[in-house]
Formats: structure tokens, sequence, C-alpha cells
């Protein structure tokens, strides 16, 4: 890659996801990048969830840095800690800690998701609709 590559963000057509037996786990997110599209060595999710809605806990399969650009919320990590977070918080979660981001707010909680490494999956607890899996990941993760 010899350029810089520029998405807008707000344009990006997001998938909706939710929890195929937990109508709490419930967000909308698009990859920005990620390996052949844009990156060569990272991955970028843009993504946001209702009042009320959650992320679902799951492991990533890299080492992750969000950073959240609007609305309330809380980290849930494995060993109980819980940790507030809004806008401009940033976080680091490392290879394989489990981890959950619920909407505590009012209004939707939106952030960006970096990740290091072009190509990547997500362990999720609960089965995820669409397409009823277990594991989601970049667009390129089959090869």
């Amino acid at each position: 890659m010899s350029s810089a590559y520029v998405v807008s963000t707000q344009n990006l057509p997001r998938a909706h996801v939710g929890g195929v037996d937990d109508p709490a786990v419930r967000w909308a997110g698009a990859f920005a990048t990620y390996g052949g599209h844009g990156a060569t060595q990272s991955s970028t999710i843009v993504y946001e969830i209702e009042p009320g809605g959650r992320l679902g806990w799951h492991t990533d399969a890299t080492e992750e840095t969000q950073y959240i650009l609007s609305g309330a919320g809380e980290l849930r990590l494995e060993d109980g800690t819980i940790h507030a977070v809004g806008p401009g918080s940033v976080f680091v979660l490392p290879t394989p800690l489990r981890h959950d981001l619920a909407n505590t707010g009012k209004d939707t909680l939106r952030a960006v998701a970096f990740f290091a490494a072009p190509m990547f999956t997500q362990q999720f607890d609960n089965a995820m609709l669409a397409p009823n899996v277990h594991v989601l990941g970049t667009p390129n993760r089959e090869g």
C-alpha cells in the first residue's frame, strides 16, 4: 500500500448482530479496514450499541484497543471487574481476555475498535445472529 486509505464511516453499512438466546446482545458494526482492504497489519471496526444493549461475552484472537466516541457504558471483564466508559475513554484488551461492553446510558454508544492483526476471529459465548454462529471475524478470515 503506497497511500493513505480514508473511509467515511458514517456512510458505511452496518451489519446488525444479536444473540440467539439473549435479546440484550444486540449491536451493529462494520469493518472500516482489514488486511487487503485498506490495511496490511491491522483491522478497524466501527460499531454502535443502543441503550440497554451489549456486545456479548467474547474473546478476541488478537489484542484490541477501543476508543469510545459517544454514549455511556460498562466494560465488564471475566474477573468481575467493571469499568465505567464514556466519550474519550480508551482501553486495551489483551488476548485472550474475556470481556463484554454494555450500553448503560440513554443514548447510542458509538465506538471504534482497533485490532493488532489484519485478520482475526472473535469467539462469543452466545450464538450470534446473523449467521447463527459463535465465531465472528474479519471478512478475510477464511483465506
